[in-house]
């Protein structure tokens, strides 16, 4: 079941002794068994599909934060997961940054069928994207629906008073 599901930290969680590629290419090899030529090709073809092409030999140290979180959002595709689980992958961002990063989340949306799981405070990007968006108080589901529901026809005043404030 774990090789199903992909992770993304708030933290990005890279390798810092490792390249770009190396990132990429570590969990393929040492869990799916593929050639490190396979690995390395698809590490290569996910860095380009996030923009990062031009960095497959830097270390995660030498990029921006947002540039580190797009390696780490290629990296978990690179196991080729159903689920994608992001833990608030734009927190510890700059708000320009912040872009960067959706722009590639919304691009995984639409262009595959993986299925991801976010915890976002990004409401305008989660009323675009999601097909079901869930709210929760203290650990709890408060409330749940489509997008259209929850932005629009909140039952909840928890749910209110939170759309409000941001």
């Amino acid at each position: 079941v774990c090789r199903r599901i992909g992770m993304v930290f708030q933290q990005f969680n890279l390798f810092p002794n490792m390249t770009v590629i190396e990132n990429l290419m570590e969990a393929p090899v040492s869990v799916l068994g593929l050639s490190k030529e396979q690995a390395r090709t698809r590490g290569t073809e996910l860095l380009d599909k996030v923009g990062l092409n031009a960095f497959v030999d830097a270390h995660p140290t030498t990029l921006s934060g947002g540039q580190q979180q797009r390696v780490a959002i290629a990296r978990a595709l690179a196991m080729e997961p159903d689920i994608l689980l992001l833990d608030e992958v734009t927190s510890a961002l700059d708000p320009e940054l912040v872009v960067d990063v959706l722009g590639v989340l919304r691009d995984i949306a639409e262009t595959t069928d993986i299925t991801m799981l976010i915890v976002t405070h990004e409401m305008g990007f989660a009323r675009d994207v999601a097909d079901r968006v869930l709210v929760f108080d203290n650990g709890r589901i408060l409330e749940e629906g489509t997008p259209e529901d929850i932005f629009t026809r909140p039952q909840k005043e928890r749910t209110q008073a939170f759309l409000k404030a941001v």
